[in-house]
């Protein structure tokens, strides 16, 4: 049979390499008669030539031939044997110094592994003794023994040499998962943890995502200006322009029903923000302070400042849910770090940290993403007390950071939203556009399973904008309100569904249509 055939629809696929890794995947799943028989009836071998025979010249300890074995090999990049040929040299190395012969392991020093160019580490590492006995295997009744070490180093050796004289480990199961993945990548809809099959091409319809409304809530008396949903997707959190933040439940089927009004502010309750427990929630009145609540009970716990305090336009928590970080709209007030008990652990204060419109802080606690002077993001790593800064050409409006804190949304007053990662290298943002904005705060958010979807709401048109995260497209328009769509939140827990607050008076749940796309 002609072992340099193609195959595949397209022709793009050697025989030879595609038995190959057959065999390979055969051996690893244990099946070794199988792949036994499929060597003898290809004949084609999963070990190749070149493998087969270092691996002989190893176990017979035949060191200077597997050295010269490698010399022999085409197109192998000079690191790659230099590297080779340590490792085999090293080997007899140690097998030298485990004989007694410290003169011949010495001259195998100077004169076969220094040449290598390998690390001063590696080679003052042996050069020092460093190596013990102990270290090396040699020694002591635990350790390996001089047969055991020589078929590890053939191992090593598989893993350094590139293909064709080796075949990448599990290959045909990495080639499979890539594929799967390329399939999930570009499912524009793909929202549901199932797993999927390998008997047919994955691709989902529309009724993956929320389109179409579950559930009006009717409760606030004027408009509502954020919504969020807690951490464990069993909660949603509201405020509005009545003074009042709500607390809602949501079962299990994702019906949404009050929990309790927390109405003790005496302004409008701008944004709020759940602790990462889920047991506390934050409350920023608009122009006035930030309140502390008990979720459970729906008391106030805790409020923070007072007359002589800054006014705070947002709030976050860190991961340990024992300290909050507020930002500032009053120009050199800047950013607060309190306790639960409102005592001051940190502050940024000047010129340097202008005024702050919004605040996040990512998952892990390490880095501190604020908007300053309207078209500035700026990131503080906490760890490295680093920090960078994001320009935009238009103001920003609101941010949001992806739930894996790699990433960052903000919406900008150019009716564009844009994506930055949060290490600040890329030299460009993706941009989402389609909805409206120009002078009111829009809040947008990441949603879907494993962030997979960007949403938010529009100023003039009453609708909701969904877009896929990485490819930018605008995949649907949501209408139902007859007003403004402030802020919009997905579930973290239940990715068909998403809430969305309006000017309209009311919160709407979005859930996935009934209907097959």
């Amino acid at each position: 049979m002609d072992n340099s055939m193609m195959l595949g629809p397209k022709g793009l696929i050697k025989r030879c390499e595609f038995v190959r890794i057959l065999i390979q995947s055969l051996y690893s799943l244990g099946y070794k008669n199988s792949a036994s028989l499929l060597e003898s009836e290809s004949g084609i071998s999963f070990i190749s030539n070149e493998s087969t025979l270092l691996k002989s010249q190893i176990l017979d300890s035949k060191y200077e031939d597997c050295i010269h074995t490698l010399n022999l090999i085409e197109d192998l990049v000079e690191e790659t044997r230099n590297s080779a040929s340590f490792l085999v040299f090293q080997q007899l190395f140690f097998e030298l110094l485990s004989s007694g012969d410290d003169f011949s392991a010495l001259n195998v020093l100077r004169k076969r592994i220094s040449p290598l160019g390998m690390s001063k580490e590696k080679v003052q590492k042996l050069a020092c003794g460093i190596v013990s006995m102990r270290e090396i295997g040699l020694g002591g009744k635990n350790d390996v023994s001089i047969d055991e070490l020589r078929r590890n180093l053939v191992i090593e050796l598989e893993g350094l040499l590139p293909p064709p004289i080796t075949v990448p480990p599990r290959r045909l199961e990495y080639l499979v998962e890539m594929a799967l993945t390329f399939q999930l990548d570009s499912c524009l809809y793909h929202n549901s943890p199932d797993e999927i099959s390998l008997y047919e091409d994955h691709c989902c319809g529309r009724n993956q995502i929320p389109t179409e409304t579950a559930q009006i809530l009717y409760h606030h008396k004027n408009e509502v200006w954020f919504v969020q949903f807690s951490n464990n997707g069993e909660y949603l959190a509201s405020s509005s322009s009545d003074c009042t933040a709500i607390i809602w439940m949501v079962s299990e089927e994702g019906c949404v029903s009050l929990k309790h009004t927390l109405s003790s502010h005496r302004s409008p309750v701008s944004f709020v923000a759940w602790s990462p427990d889920d047991t506390m929630l934050l409350t920023c009145g608009n122009g006035e302070v930030l309140k502390l609540w008990d979720v459970e009970s729906g008391t106030c716990k805790h409020t923070f400042g007072g007359e002589q305090s800054p006014v705070v336009s947002s709030c976050a928590w860190f991961p340990d849910s024992k300290r909050l970080v507020c930002g500032s709209g009053e120009p050199d007030r800047c950013i607060y770090m309190w306790d639960l008990k409102g005592k001051e652990l940190d502050a940024w204060r000047g010129v340097r940290i202008p005024k702050v419109s919004d605040l996040s802080v990512t998952p892990d606690g390490e880095r501190l993403i604020c908007i300053c002077s309207d078209k500035d993001i700026r990131i503080f790593n906490l760890r490295t007390k680093t920090e960078w800064v994001i320009s935009e050409d238009h103001s920003i409006t609101s941010l949001s950071v992806s739930r894996d804190g790699k990433f960052l949304i903000v919406n900008l007053n150019s009716q564009e939203i844009h994506m930055w990662d949060v290490t600040g290298t890329w030299d460009a943002p993706l941009k989402y556009t389609g909805h409206k904005q120009g002078k009111y705060v829009i809040r947008s958010c990441f949603g879907g399973l494993n962030c997979a979807f960007i949403a938010s709401g529009s100023e003039n048109s009453q609708q909701i904008y969904i877009w896929h995260r990485k490819s930018c497209k605008l995949l649907e328009v949501l209408r139902g309100h007859s007003m403004t769509v402030n802020c919009v939140s997905w579930n973290p827990t239940k990715p068909q569904m998403l809430a969305s607050a309006s000017d309209d008076h009311t919160i709407r749940i979005w859930g996935p249509s009934g209907e097959l796309a």
